[in-house]
């Protein structure tokens, strides 16, 4: 069952805490770059975090309650409690409202649980998370305010091409001159030589960047911002290299469970490549010469 929606922020509050519970006071955090954020203070004390969009953009707030949903239901690695979400038709806005996360220091076993943890995740059963095949998630979400595409597919490699790396080059098709043009095509037909299938379908919190996730002030690693979808596990572990790695301790827990498979440090490139591409199709700047730089060397 999905979260109630509510026609307001106030109705909201009150319909998930208390018809006595009113907001005393809120200020504004950080929300990303997508959305925008308050945290509400409460009259019966508690303070909770509400995320914000534009109306027209609600479907924003029902992928990510799809996918932390999902990363909840493994049981295995902690998400913000989700409380409710709603559409206001007089201020124009979309909300989604949650558990605020009060943020401490990691303690000495906190990146090799996290790393354990996140295993775990990529462990569960994913049956439940894709229809008609066995990679892809159950509706199209968002890597950033790009539309990601979820389409059910038996074949990893055969998802990975036609889900994620197409719609990236399609996007910057008028970026691309003739030659990176013939690159692309290139590597696209040798995707088979490159990629592997893994062991099981994993289910991915598909954006495992630095700044999404959180350490609780128990000092629990807390997941947040999904672009959650069903792959293979290396296309997540690329993904926590490509700004900057996590601590040795995360990868040590991770592969007492996962163990690495051979061949994938030649494997991370391409997995990151999406990733590069669409920040390039998001920002612009120097990330299409880092982009091309990877196609080249891939596609020989």
């Amino acid at each position: 069952m999905g979260l109630v929606s509510y026609g307001s922020i106030e109705e909201a509050v009150k319909g998930c805490f208390g018809t006595d519970v009113n907001i005393e006071d809120s200020r504004s955090v950080g929300g990303g770059d997508i959305n925008s954020a308050r945290l509400l203070m409460l009259s019966d004390g508690r303070s909770v975090f509400i995320k914000y969009n534009s109306a027209s953009n609600s479907a924003f707030f029902d992928a990510e309650e799809e996918g932390l949903s999902a990363i909840a239901d493994t049981g295995v690695i902690k998400t913000p409690e989700l409380f409710c979400k709603g559409m206001d038709p007089d201020k124009g806005i979309s909300f989604l409202m949650m558990e605020q996360i009060v943020t401490g220091a990691p303690g000495q076993n906190t990146w090799y649980e996290m790393g354990r943890q996140f295993a775990g995740m990529h462990l569960a059963d994913t049956t439940r998370y894709v229809k008609g095949g066995r990679f892809g998630f159950l509706h199209d979400n968002y890597i950033g305010a790009t539309r990601q595409i979820n389409t059910p597919f038996d074949n990893w490699i055969d998802f990975y091409r036609e889900c994620r790396l197409k719609p990236q080059f399609r996007m910057a098709e008028r970026a691309l001159d003739e030659q990176a043009v013939k690159n692309c095509v290139r590597l696209m037909d040798k995707l088979g030589d490159i990629l592997t299938e893994p062991e099981k379908p994993a289910l991915l919190h598909g954006d495992m960047w630095g700044g999404n996730h959180l350490i609780d002030r128990d000092g629990n690693a807390v997941l947040i911002d999904p672009a959650a979808y069903v792959g293979h596990p290396e296309a997540d572990i690329a993904m926590t290299e490509l700004f900057g790695r996590m601590p040795h301790g995360f990868y040590e827990g991770y592969h007492e469970k996962i163990p690495a498979q051979a061949g994938y440090d030649d494997r991370r490139d391409i997995y990151n490549l999406y990733h590069v591409m669409n920040h390039y199709n998001l920002f612009g700047g120097g990330y299409l010469s880092s982009a091309l730089s990877i196609i080249r060397r891939y596609a020989g």
